[in-house]
């Protein structure tokens, strides 16, 4: 059982909170293995939207699986940094320190700075307060006007609305992008919005068509992305012929439907490895024969790759 456990501080973003909780119960309604906890201070929390909530005052006992998020609060409440308790922060860090995964929604990332969980690393947070965490947090490196960022278990997102997005692809990298898929259908959100950020998910880079043909085959390599997908079968899928697959996949994602294929492959293998797997055990839990194929996609990851407009983005 994977724990998701919400910090929550007075004042808060019930939006920043209830996004990525849905994600999360909605997962575990369809059978992932998620446990929602809910942790406070006090037992009582005022949200900016009036809805008061009710946590415990406990923490649960964490494991590297577990994930600790804080969702965003009001700063003209606290200040931007935010009211988490030295002692929480304490927990943020070591939780990080002990191999687990620690998340933040718009002004949650001043917990993860003042916990030391910033400092040479990427980041994000809500556009209005982007140049005030460059400025308390001089050592991390803000990304600017993007969706979420990932760097090193430690996750970052705009806030509001950001925080399905970024929930989304926490579940995509664990259980893979037809589970983040299957989710995002339940919740009946917008599943395919486009981040603008090179370490996104594919499923959330390449599914802002509207090509019901391709999503249909994407559905399919979504699903069975370690597996060889001969063109024919691909074709099937989306119920047309094998060159107008072709055709298509190119010119609504910019990608053949074997380099979005690899394109899974190589993010779940960054998945794998971040989390202690060696290069070449993680080739072959994603489908590739040997490591040397692996190797040479993660080293291509850093050039510029097309879009359908015609632009570049960074590869993955």
């Amino acid at each position: 059982m994977t724990r998701v456990v919400f910090l929550l501080v007075p004042q808060l973003h019930l939006l920043d909170l209830a996004g990525p909780a849905q994600v999360f119960s909605s997962a575990a309604d369809l059978g992932y293995d998620y446990q929602l906890h809910y942790v406070a201070e006090r037992e009582q929390v005022s949200t900016v939207q009036g809805v008061p909530l009710v946590a415990d005052t406990r923490w649960p006992e964490l494991t590297p699986d577990d994930l600790v998020l804080v969702p965003g609060w009001r700063p003209a409440a606290h200040g931007p940094q935010g009211p988490v308790s030295p002692p929480d922060l304490r927990r943020l860090a070591d939780h990080h320190a002990a191999g687990g995964t620690v998340a933040s929604v718009c002004a949650g990332a001043y917990a993860l700075g003042r916990a030391g969980l910033l400092d040479g690393r990427r980041c994000t947070t809500h556009h209005e307060v982007q140049d005030d965490l460059a400025l308390r947090h001089p050592a991390a490196r803000v990304v600017r006007d993007v969706l979420y960022v990932v760097d090193d278990r430690v996750v970052t997102s705009a806030g509001i609305a950001s925080g399905i997005d970024v929930a989304l692809h926490l579940v995509a990298t664990r259980h893979g992008p037809a589970a983040a898929a299957r989710i995002a259908r339940t919740l009946v959100v917008y599943a395919r919005r486009n981040g603008h950020e090179p370490q996104a998910s594919a499923l959330m880079r390449h599914r802002s068509h509207l090509s019901d043909a391709v999503h249909r085959v994407q559905d399919l390599i979504d699903s069975r992305y370690d597996e060889p997908l001969p063109l024919a079968d691909l074709a099937a899928a989306g119920g047309v012929a094998d060159r107008t697959l072709t055709r298509l996949f190119r010119a609504t994602t910019g990608l053949t439907p074997l380099g979005y294929q690899q394109l899974l492959r190589v993010e779940r293998a960054e998945h794998l490895i971040g989390h202690g797997a060696t290069v070449e055990s993680a080739a072959r839990t994603v489908g590739f024969t040997d490591a040397r194929m692996l190797r040479r996609l993660r080293a291509r990851s850093t050039r510029p790759t097309p879009t359908p407009n015609g632009s570049s983005r960074p590869g993955t």
